[in-house]
């Protein structure tokens, strides 16, 4: 049996089989994705120069790695060691505590000034003072290396107060001028 032809199609020719409708649509939408993600324009990844990120797998595992964000502590540690401050760090807040260390009358009349190449420079307030940190600075350089550890401070400079200049002017005259217990 042979079907009658269609409009316009002319007497003697087979009408092609037509598939079945679809009333959704899902394969008519499946083949205008299909025809778009393949042909016609395709659009371009952005090199990593482009964005600024390394080439590369940039996906962090299961276990934590540098990129994962670090806690404050951990990064100021690595600072320290990476640039060498660890111990100028230690040494700074403990010499905060310096009352702590000397007692506070001593501290009183004490302080530190600064710490070089493993010693230690006090400044007090009268030449009494400083004789009296002299004496015990052993006992000071054994603490702070209890703390610090082994060969941190080696000794402690301790100074008197700073002594006024009587050498001004264009009628100085010789000799150590006036005195008292300046150092």
């Amino acid at each position: 049996m042979s079907e009658p032809p269609g409009p316009g199609q002319p007497a003697g020719q087979r009408r092609p089989e037509l598939p079945e409708h679809d009333a959704t649509g899902l394969d008519l939408a499946r083949q205008i994705a299909g025809g778009v993600g393949a042909g016609g324009r395709r659009r371009r990844r952005k090199s990593s120069e482009a964005t600024g990120r390394p080439a590369g797998p940039q996906l962090s595992g299961s276990r934590p790695d540098d990129r994962d964000p670090q806690p404050l502590g951990t990064t100021m540690d690595r600072l320290l060691s990476d640039r060498g401050w660890r111990v100028r760090v230690s040494v700074a807040l403990l010499l905060a505590r310096w009352p702590a260390l000397v007692g506070p009358v001593n501290a009183d009349h004490s302080a530190p000034e600064s710490f070089e190449d493993g010693d230690l420079t006090v400044r007090a307030d009268s030449t009494a003072w400083a004789s009296s940190l002299r004496a015990m600075a052993p006992q000071v350089v054994a603490k702070l290396n209890a703390e610090l550890g082994d060969g941190t401070v080696r000794r402690i400079l301790v100074r008197g107060p700073d002594a006024p200049s009587w050498k001004h002017g264009p009628r100085s005259v010789r000799g150590r001028g006036p005195r008292d217990t300046y150092g």
